[in-house]
């Protein structure tokens, strides 16, 4: 019913008033001292104003802000900040290293980051500068001349064609149709595609030839720019008269003319200053909660930096002293004098920080940015089995920040109409006058489903009441803000409707025999069929004085109408709440038996509205619309105005009946439901609906069962009516709130008792959106709170946005649960942003909730695969990537730390500068990001086959600080066994010219050794290793080594020549292929045999699936979507990337480890006998008890 958007009458300016009638007002003075004044078709006058330019740039940098600005952007990362302290440090005397250790690594961190940057703004560029550079026609010496966008001023009179964009914000008037008015498409700004009207001023119609138009010099004061798309405040003062500007004369930059050869228009608002512009502020940023997590284990990492500096400057305090005259320390030098010891350990401290660097990994969030990245882009964006193929509309990820969050989401908050239901409405029955028609048969056509004899054909005439069904007709085909395209016959004609609802009424009109064919700014055009007598056809002219809009707030819509023999109707359409307030005195019985028409149809799913008309008299109207009129002239508070006035005429209404609409559920919607239920999630639904509706939709769709126990909290009983009926508002609002405060208390008692039961049934909550008003009070919001985290679903009806965000943030921030929103509507666009993760749907309604969200998809039943499969999956690799980084990094500066305590603490290095420089960004960066793209531990069709599965995420199974010990423990383990079993082994060793081993020698065989084993170690966490593991891993080995031959076959600096030919000589001994050979396998023993007893005995669940399908080829794919194929229609599309879709099957590993028992352990499950082994029992015995997904029923 949104109509019009944001206009506040049907007919513009000049259609609120009757054409007999001029009414004239002296020149209005604005009210805003914010305003601004246009004067059109005079650029010197508009000059002095100094207004913006029409040029736009959405790039972030310029030339000159670039480089400090995409600086400053590296370095608000704390990690970045380190690594530039450090590399300030690495430039001192203190410095044990040389500055291009740590320097070579942040400068290609940066590098990458800065050119990522750049060839995003670069692009945002290019695209600027084709918009800027585009033509329009302006009038100049009374003729149009073409000149780019960017030269565009405010108060240009310009000349847009058929099918162009408008340039600006443009005050529309004139246009070649004859009576005003233009069609223009708003897909752009909020992605609908049907039609809305805009009507010039009658007095500027004659402003469409260039010689007429340089003429017009009016003058134009409104409000300042600003970012509201639907509403517009001005005056227009035109020969010393002054005419309300609202919406409907306003053409917004990026919307383009339809259906019109050209129209003539003033520009208002230029450039960053037009409401598309002041519209295109970011989506406010969301961090993943493991990304926050991370924060704290990076913490955490300082800490143990810190300590392990502070045990070495203490140490090296102690160390320095004059017995061990023998070293010669250089008193010239301050931090190896051995009579200023706190100097010592001051300036030792520091240089260990430098040589203890690669603790904090600085490629981690480069790495894990791009793996976010592909798998948006590649993954997500390109998976056919979130295709939707009806609307041609893949799934799309609009942030890669949020992957992993995606798997571990324990609450969705849903919207109803449009996201759980097909927004596809049709005609299903109504009441009039006290009566159900209702007989459906057969879909008649789209959007009507209908077909009572005792109302179609003429058979309304019969009926007892013919003129309430008369009224009920006309109220369908008046009381909308509906634009017909085509032919003008039933067969062929098109509606253009801003939601299904209002085509729907429409098309039940038309069947009905009240065909609304025609519009014009002032008339709506209705072909009444069987009025007069049967099968006479009459079209008949209704003069449209005011439309009244529908918007949330009001929730109704209302047209004042003259019919051609001079009566004044009102004619209202709306919820019933609010219908039913407004109607007169009397009539009880026919209201008491219309409510209980809505509360059946409302059980049955349906979406209801009321209809009712009030009869003006022409003094009453007369007397309400010059009130009307200087509503719309206000510069100020001109919609609560507006709103103020419509409630004087809204009033003493006469019930005509009421209409009920069916919504169906999606597809797949209840499966899915099921599905997200087993696995976890707990699923609430917010919708606008009556609560009988949405009470019904939950039962359709599996929310809720009849095993549940329901806790209902609603405002429609009968003492609250009592209340209401007084008018005493005051208590009303203590009445409720206590009556909602004994309902959370007792609730919240049978929830505990239920809980704590042998039956324990699943719980859940019905509660309307009064109800809600006084529970999210800040009193009993806790209360609130524990109740619905004790529910399995909780349904809230009749909430408006703004309720719907604060539910949202209830549970993110009282509970710190993280949750997922999904809606499809503007109206949902709040609750998508106050959600940890954002999903739109691209429905009907738009694209305003897709543009505000994260993730967008085109069904509901899609969420299967975005949270079970892709998010599970990003879930548990970057889990891998991170704690794998923590785990490498620790374990090669542990190997340093060692060394230190033989080294008197002095801070030398063990390994060379360029060792250290590379380790991170070359010899082991590949592998880990390979893994955290490809790594699966089950297939897609197993991950929605057995959900469960997904309770890991939500328990943060593999990101616990218990899962960061145990990678810590094992990182020392391994690096005491790579430092000492090398040391150790290297005293004895020498080399082919009979030499000991050197320092340099050692460090060599120690650095060959940390790579071969964490590359090993990466390995033997994979689920899945494909090509591109072995690739990987074995290319980093083969890189070193390529690396290390040339590099010590290259005479370097005096600072670097200790590595000179040092590989050559260890590779020409025994002892370094035995070390090698030996020294990787010790390390990783330890780590052998935990994952072994891990596997064994207190296995994951996604351990056991593994087993239960271990003998079963991975034959599942993802589809990929193959972009390019343009030529191909969606079929075609579909088809072809389904031909292109990659043959390779993943193998699974990680079974090294399996136990014999597994096989009848399993085997007994799926119901196949195999006889039981000793190990079986003892396997048995010390599992913990605990339910495993190999028990449940699928």
């Amino acid at each position: 019913m949104a109509g019009w958007r944001g206009s506040r009458s049907g007919g513009g300016g000049g259609g609120e008033v009757s054409p007999t009638r001029t009414v004239r007002l002296g020149k209005v003075q604005p009210q805003a001292p914010g305003h601004r004044t246009v004067f059109c078709n005079d650029r010197d006058a508009n000059a002095l104003a100094k207004y913006k330019g029409n040029s736009v740039s959405t790039t972030k940098y310029d030339v000159f802000t670039f480089l400090p600005k995409g600086l400053f952007e590296q370095f608000r990362r704390v990690a970045n900040l380190y690594f530039l302290m450090i590399s300030i440090l690495s430039c001192t005397p203190v410095s044990p290293v040389s500055p291009i250790t740590n320097v070579l690594p942040l400068t290609l961190v940066l590098l990458v980051s800065l050119v990522k940057e750049a060839w995003e703004d670069w692009k945002r560029f290019q695209n600027d500068m084709s918009i800027n550079n585009s033509t329009i026609e302006v009038l100049q010496d009374q003729k149009w001349v073409f000149i780019p966008w960017k030269k565009l001023q405010v108060g240009d009179i310009v000349k847009v064609k058929q099918d162009g964009f408008f340039p600006a914000d443009i005050l529309f008037l004139a246009s070649t149709n004859p009576d005003g008015v233009c069609y223009i498409e708003t897909a752009n700004l909020d992605g609908e595609t049907n039609l809305k009207i805009r009507k010039a001023f009658e007095k500027t119609w004659d402003y469409v030839t260039p010689e007429k138009a340089s003429e017009f010099k009016g003058e134009v004061q409104c409000e300042q720019p600003n970012n509201s798309l639907y509403t517009f405040t001005g005056n227009l003062i035109i020969n010393k008269q002054t005419l309300p500007l609202s919406p409907n004369q306003l053409l917004l930059r990026g919307c383009s003319l339809r259906n019109t050869e050209y129209i003539v228009g003033a520009v208002i608002f230029t450039g960053h200053e037009t409401k598309v512009m002041m519209n295109s502020m970011k989506i406010p940023s969301k961090r993943s909660t493991l990304e926050k997590k991370l924060d704290k284990l990076i913490l955490t990492l300082f800490t143990v930096l810190f300590c392990m500096c502070l045990l070495g400057a203490i140490g090296s305090g102690i160390f320095i002293d004059h017995k061990y005259y023998y070293l010669h320390f250089d008193r010239t030098e301050k931090q190896f004098d051995p009579d200023n010891k706190f100097v010592v350990a001051v300036l030792t401290f520091f240089t260990l920080i430098t040589l203890y660097s690669p603790i904090i990994p600085i490629s981690l969030y480069v790495s894990v940015e791009m793996i976010k990245f592909i798998q948006s882009t590649q993954f997500i964006n390109n998976d056919l089995h979130m295709y939707h193929a009806e609307s041609n509309t893949p799934a799309s990820a609009r942030t890669s920040n949020l992957n992993e969050e995606l798997g571990q989401v324990e609450y969705i908050f849903s919207d109803k109409t449009g996201t759980l239901t097909r927004n596809l409405m049709e005609f299903f029955k109504c009441s009039i006058g006290g009566e159900v028609k209702k007989p459906p048969s057969a879909a008649r056509e789209k959007g009507f489903n209908f077909d009572d004899a005792r109302l179609m054909r003429g058979g309304w005439r019969n009926e007892p009441n013919p003129e309430s069904c008369k009224e009920f007709f006309r109220c369908l085909a008046i009381c909308h803000t509906v634009l017909p395209e085509g032919e003008e016959s039933p067969e062929k004609i098109r509606y253009q409707a801003a939601s299904p609802d209002e085509s729907a009424l429409v098309v039940a009109a038309k069947n009905f025999g009240f065909f609304f064919y025609k519009r014009s700014p002032t008339t709506i055009h209705v072909r009444e069929s069987h009025v007069e007598k049967m099968g006479k056809v009459q079209d008949v002219p209704y003069e449209i004085l005011n439309v009244l809009e529908f918007n949330s707030t009001r929730k109704r819509q209302s047209v004042v109408c003259r019919y051609p023999d001079g009566r004044l109707v009102l004619y209202c359409k709306g919820a019933d709440t609010v219908i039913y307030e407004r109607l007169a005195d009397g009539d009880n019985d026919l209201k008491r038996i219309s409510r209980e028409h809505l509360e059946q149809f409302g059980a049955s799913g349906l979406r209801t509205l009321c209809l009712a008309y009030r009869d003006l008299s022409p003094d009453l109207y007369d007397s309400w619309n010059e009130k009307y009129i200087q509503a719309k002239s206000s510069l100020r508070d001109r919609e609560k105005k507006l709103d103020e006035v419509a409630e004087l005429i809204e009033k003493e209404l006469i019930l005509i009946g009421c209409t009920a609409i069916e919504d169906k559920l999606q597809e797949g919607v209840p499966a899915c439901i099921e599905t997200l239920s087993r696995a976890g999630i707990k699923i609430w639904v917010l919708t606008g609906d009556k609560m009988e509706t949405a009470i019904n939709i939950a039962y359709a769709c599996k929310l809720i069962n009849n095993s549940m126990k329901q806790f209902i909290i609603s405002s429609e009983t009968d003492a609250i009516r009592d209340i209401e009926d007084r008018g005493d508002q005051v208590e009303l609002a203590r009445f409720m709130k206590e009556t909602v405060k004994n309902d959370l208390k007792r609730y919240n008692e049978e929830a505990q008792q239920y809980l704590h039961s042998v039956s324990r049934p699943k719980l859940a909550l019905v509660i309307d959106g009064k109800c809600l008003m006084y529970a999210l009070d800040p009193s009993l919001r806790v209360m609130l709170l524990n109740l619905s985290l004790n529910c399995s679903a909780v349904v809230c009806c009749r909430v408006s946005p703004l309720q719907k965000a604060q539910v949202t943030s209830l549970v993110k921030k009282g509970a710190n649960r993280i949750t997922l929103s999904i809606g499809d509507g503007a109206n949902d666009v709040s609750m998508i942003q106050a959600a940890h993760v954002g999903v739109g749907i691209s429905g009907q309604e738009g694209m305003q909730a897709v543009m505000a969200s994260d993730f967008s998809i085109a069904q509901f039943r899609f969420l299967t695969e975005l949270l079970l499969v892709h998010g599970r999956w990003s879930y548990h690799r970057i889990c891998k990537v991170v704690t794998y980084f923590f785990y490498k990094n620790l374990t090669f500066t542990l190997t340093q730390f060692w060394f230190t305590f033989q080294t008197g603490f002095s801070g030398q290095r063990f390994y060379d500068d360029w060792f250290q420089s590379l380790y991170n960004v070359i010899f082991t960066a590949l592998p880990v990001i390979i893994i955290g793209l490809f790594d699966k531990d089950v297939n897609a069709h197993l991950s929605k086959k057995y959900p469960e599965l997904y309770k890991e995420g939500i328990r943060n199974s593999f990101f616990k600080w218990r899962v960061v010990a145990t990678w810590a423990f094992f990182a020392i383990f391994q690096s005491l066994v790579l430092y000492y079993f090398i040391v150790a082994s290297s005293s004895r060793a020498v080399n082919s010219s009979g030499k000991m081993f050197g320092l340099w020698d050692v460090s060599t065989m120690g650095f060959t050794c940390v790579v071969v084993t964490v590359n090993l170690r990466l390995l033997m966490m994979c689920n899945t290793i494909t090509r591109w593991h072995h690739i990987s891993v074995g290319g980093s080995i083969l890189f070193w080594f390529i690396f290390v031959f040339i590099y010590s076959g290259v005479v370097l600096p005096k600072d670097q020549e200790n590595i000179y030919f040092v590989i050559y000589v260890l590779m020409s001994t025994v002892y370094f292929y035995l070390t090698l050979l030996l020294v990787p396998v010790a390390a990783l023993f330890c780590d052998f045999v935990y994952l072994g007893l891990q596997r064994w005995f207190f296995p994951y669940d996604y351990q056991i699936v593994q087993e239960i399908h271990r003998y079963e080829d991975d034959s599942s794919r993802i589809g990929l979507l193959e972009i390019g194929n343009n030529d191909l229609t969606p079929d075609e599309a579909r088809s072809y990337a389904i031909m292109q879709l990659p043959g390779q099957k993943s193998k699974h590993t990680g079974f090294a480890f399996d136990s014999p028992g597994y096989e009848s352990f399993f085997a007994s499950q799926a119901g196949v006998f195999a006889p039981h082994k000793a190990w079986d029992v003892a396997r048995r015995a010390s599992m913990r008890s605990r339910p495993k997904i190999s028990q449940r029923k699928n």
